[in-house]
């Protein structure tokens, strides 16, 4: 038994702690959990949980579904809004076979293969999400519970310490918040998480979102990471911010450069975009996804770069120019509904792919995309994310870096699931339809 895990057992007996939630996530990015008692701990940490794992979305065939869900001792915090008395601790969990090997369905082991790529190449890769939500009076009803905008401070209502009161938890549980604010629609807010390794990150994720929703339920009100809850608004988005270190020094960082960006850096951004449209429904999972990408809410529909340009896909934030740790690329595809582990890992094996490649960066857009005639984009060879889950489904399955990076098994069922969901989807008869189509055909 390691420190770590002794930490952790000492902890559990010195602080009361009764049970512990063991976490994992399936393929689709859904939080699972199985509870020990602490008399259970140690043997989960030698042995592992065993449990069912035809049972969860993506991970087994029924006649494969012995699987052992091992805690890691990293990862352990007690949950704060379980209280101090007999009080409940988390940890995340790697998922096993009964061999003892890493499950390929895993969606903790699709990233850790493709940071250990990086490592090889000597890089480590941070990330910094900008995580997006609405606040509403309940899961049935999308009623905004402001009107305020971007950055407006809205007091005398049920949001006023809504935020604060989600941070002091978060920070509780050692994740630490850069800022916060609210956000562009009605009712919509951000929480930025300070950057981390891609791993450490999409673990945060994961218990960010839960941690939104309970202090939203104890609130008597409802959060959702849904893209896009209200047609006439702006959708959520998770702009994600990206860097490769080598060692301590920023990979991406050239001081000569007029953007301050090194050869890598432009190298993995051009893998990005070539790669762009392939991992989109990564990123963009869910039908609703479509509904945020399109023109005329800042989020991205066309594949291009740009300092300053946010209908740019990938943007060079110049806040902070001259300080070589910040220098980074936001990739604005990525929504807050997405699995995070695989959504780093896609965007890593695309940024990777441009730096074994020796991709070139195409020009920077210069001028607002959206305001471009077809023929101009054309011109400027700019191509469109994909339009719907269909076509980008489509994408994804003729890529052979998406298959490489996610692994066959979570590959073919993603694509297999999503099928389903857009079957599903466009057998529907919408409102839309009936109002306009009923009364004249």
């Amino acid at each position: 038994m390691d420190r770590q895990q002794e930490y952790v057992l000492r902890t559990v007996e010195e602080r009361d702690i009764r049970f512990v939630r063991l976490w994992f996530t399936d393929v689709l990015g859904m939080l699972k959990s199985v509870s020990v008692t602490s008399s259970e701990l140690e043997g989960a940490f030698t042995e592992g949980i065993g449990f069912d794992g035809s049972a969860v979305d993506g991970f087994a065939r029924v006649q494969e579904s012995d699987m052992l869900a091992v805690p890691d001792a990293s990862t352990f915090q007690v949950l704060p809004w379980r209280g101090e008395n007999a009080g409940v601790g988390r940890m995340f969990c790697d998922i096993l076979t009964p061999q003892g090997e890493p499950f390929a369905a895993d969606p903790r082991h699709v990233l850790r293969r493709n940071l250990a790529r990086a490592g090889d190449m000597g890089f480590s890769f941070y990330v910094h999400p900008e995580m997006e939500f609405f606040l509403f009076k309940g899961p049935d009803d999308p009623t905004p519970l402001d009107n305020g905008g971007y950055f407006d401070q809205t007091p005398m209502d049920v949001q006023q310490d809504f935020r604060r009161e989600a941070i002091q938890t978060l920070e509780a549980m050692g994740i630490s918040v850069e800022y916060s604010h609210h956000e562009v629609a009605p009712s919509q807010h951000e929480i930025d998480l300070r950057y981390a390794d891609a791993l450490t990150m999409a673990d945060n994720l994961m218990t960010y979102r839960l941690v939104v929703k309970e202090v939203a339920i104890a609130r008597g009100i409802y959060a959702t990471f849904m893209p896009k809850p209200l047609a006439e608004h702006w959708g959520s988005a998770m702009h994600t911010h990206v860097s490769l270190f080598d060692g301590d020094t920023n990979a991406f960082f050239n001081p000569n450069d007029p953007s301050h960006l090194s050869e890598t850096a432009k190298q993995f951004m051009a893998g990005v975009l070539a790669h762009a449209r392939e991992i989109t429904a990564v990123c963009c999972q869910w039908v609703n996804s479509y509904k945020r990408l399109v023109p005329g809410f800042e989020a991205p529909v066309f594949v291009s770069w740009g300092r300053h340009n946010r209908s740019s896909l990938l943007r060079i934030p110049m806040y902070k120019p001259n300080k070589p740790a910040s220098t980074r690329i936001e990739f604005r595809a990525p929504d807050p509904a997405c699995n995070p582990y695989l959504t780093f890992a896609v965007v890593l094996a695309a940024g990777l792919r441009g730096i074994e490649k020796d991709y070139q960066l195409p020009p920077e857009a210069e001028d607002n995309i959206y305001e471009m005639t077809d023929s101009e984009r054309r011109a400027a060879g700019i191509g469109s994310l994909p339009r719907n889950l269909d076509e980008a489904l489509s994408e994804m399955e003729e890529s052979e870096l998406v298959a490489e990076a996610l692994g066959e098994h979570v590959f073919e069922f993603f694509l297999r699931n999503k099928r389903v969901e857009w079957d599903e989807y466009r057998s529907q008869v919408t409102p839309f339809e009936v109002a306009k189509y009923l009364p004249t055909l």
